[in-house]
């Protein structure tokens, strides 16, 4: 009886040795159904994945236009989404899939600068994807670095009304909770230009929330500002 309960134990302890390690946030959604206001990069933000594959997965071209009622893949592993309503209209589109599948080597932002003169309320975490800023509502935001706002609005939930940044084909930055948003969707922006004004929009009071994306992978924005 003894060795009987003695290899039940081993086995327990076997099998906790060998369990998966927890999987990426995005593999535990399948799909997304868009909605009005979304665009390809707020719905890789939200699920932690780079545009570019969320586009590959979904054989969207570029520019990567989407529509109300489609049904996207947000991991590689989901089974081919079949959409309804207009998404025929994106197969229309006469541009290469190749241009979305194109892989480009990450190119390092040159200069990243403060977003906005505050204190730092919250770092970043294994919870906390970016940092919060402490700063009075209305101040100015600024760009941290060049780039083209790729999103504009307030759709994500918890992040009021929000930012995009792409600066390249690796690196992006977001900007939330502002009070008002002062540029739009396809806007180039210059490094340290305004931007937006600190607000509260989806907070519990006036700050900044700031997060730096690298190939849909957030990283601390700490240790890419200035000292």
């Amino acid at each position: 009886m003894r060795i009987i309960i003695l290899c039940l134990c081993l086995l327990f302890i076997a099998s906790g040795c060998t369990s998966k390690p927890k999987q990426p946030r995005h593999y535990h959604h399948s799909y997304h159904t868009v909605q009005k206001g979304d665009t390809l990069f707020s719905i890789s933000w939200r699920y932690g994945v780079n545009a570019k594959d969320l586009a590959r997965w979904n054989e969207i071209p570029y520019p990567y236009t989407i529509y109300p009622g489609q049904r996207l893949r947000v991991n590689s592993t989901a089974p081919i989404a079949r959409s309804t309503g207009s998404t025929t209209r994106a197969k229309k589109k006469t541009t290469s899939t190749s241009q979305a599948s194109k892989k480009v080597k990450a190119v390092p932002v040159g200069d990243w600068r403060w977003p906005v003169k505050g204190r730092l309320l919250s770092k970043f975490s294994a919870t906390h994807n970016g940092i919060d800023l402490a700063a009075k509502e209305g101040a100015d935001v600024s760009a941290a670095s060049g780039g083209k706002v790729v999103y504009a609005g307030n759709g994500l939930r918890g992040y009021g009304n929000l930012l995009i940044i792409k600066h390249n084909a690796s690196y992006f930055s977001a900007y939330a909770h502002n009070k008002r948003l002062l540029v739009s969707e396809g806007d180039s922006v210059k490094a340290g230009q305004k931007i937006a004004e600190v607000g509260s929009t989806g907070a519990d009071r006036v700050k900044l929330h700031f997060e730096i994306r690298k190939d849909g992978n957030p990283v601390d924005p700490v240790k890419y500002l200035p000292r």
